[in-house]
């Protein structure tokens, strides 16, 4: 018998560390009675520019995120289409953990239970050299137009877990029981002004090519940017400081 209730969800981000990326795409299907029913799709301004290669990888570009709802905002907006179904992806703890953080962020609740095609294929087909969701689709003759953009990878994931569920649920049950996922974060605040200031004046003094994304800079993330510059190149001399400005 078919998981009737569900939301899918991928996300695209600017790279893969909840600590120092930012979301910019939230796709999102809900399934109840078997059957898609509604979806969610945003871009998400992130405050910083988008990388290079993440462009190359998901053809994502500046003038696309330019307008998009920030990340509490396009947040809220998925937990309310959420609601209290489970989730479902590929790898979710990546997604789920991005969209945790940013509910913590909020000081928002999200505590979910999910279904990890990854995981119920490297139980269902070990033999695989790959099991990336390119790698699944191509073995299942899912078809990919748009690989890397979120929609289109729900929509594809979906289709994979039918043929996952199809195949296997009827003598492993266990594999497509939904688990909870755990991720521990921690609320970020914003940078101050004096860990900005001083990030400012090392950048200065050592002539860095760096320009931080200021406005989105959070404390933690100000402190390792700190710490790293500290141990390339040494800290400021008050003295010297006091020269450069």
């Amino acid at each position: 018998m078919k998981i009737q209730d569900f939301v899918v969800l991928d996300l695209e981000t600017t790279g893969l560390s909840v600590k120092e990326d930012q979301i910019l795409e939230i796709g999102a299907v809900k399934v109840q009675g078997g059957e898609v029913t509604a979806s969610y799709e945003t871009f998400v301004n992130p405050g910083r520019k988008v990388p290079e290669r993440i462009t190359e990888l998901t053809g994502i570009r500046d003038e696309m995120i330019a307008n998009a709802p920030d990340v509490e905002t396009a947040v809220r907006g998925f937990l309310d289409f959420c609601g209290g179904l489970p989730l479902l992806g590929h790898n979710i703890l990546f997604d789920y953990s991005f969209i945790k953080q940013a509910a913590i962020n909020a000081r928002l609740d999200f505590e979910k239970e999910a279904w990890d095609t990854l995981k119920i294929a490297r139980k269902a087909l070990p033999d695989l050299e790959s099991r990336s969701l390119e790698a699944l689709c191509g073995y299942y003759q899912i078809p990919r137009e748009h690989a890397h953009r979120a929609m289109d990878d729900v929509l594809e994931t979906l289709a994979l877990f039918r043929k996952l569920e199809e195949g296997f649920s009827e003598d492993h049950p266990e594999w497509f029981a939904a688990a909870p996922l755990k991720a521990k974060m921690k609320r970020e605040v914003p940078a101050t002004e004096a860990q900005k200031k001083y990030l400012a004046d090392l950048i200065r003094y050592h002539e860095l090519d760096l320009e931080p994304e200021w406005g989105a800079l959070t404390k933690s993330r100000a402190s390792r940017m700190i710490d790293q510059i500290i141990l390339a190149h040494g800290r400021v001399e008050k003295r010297q400081r006091t020269e450069k400005k």
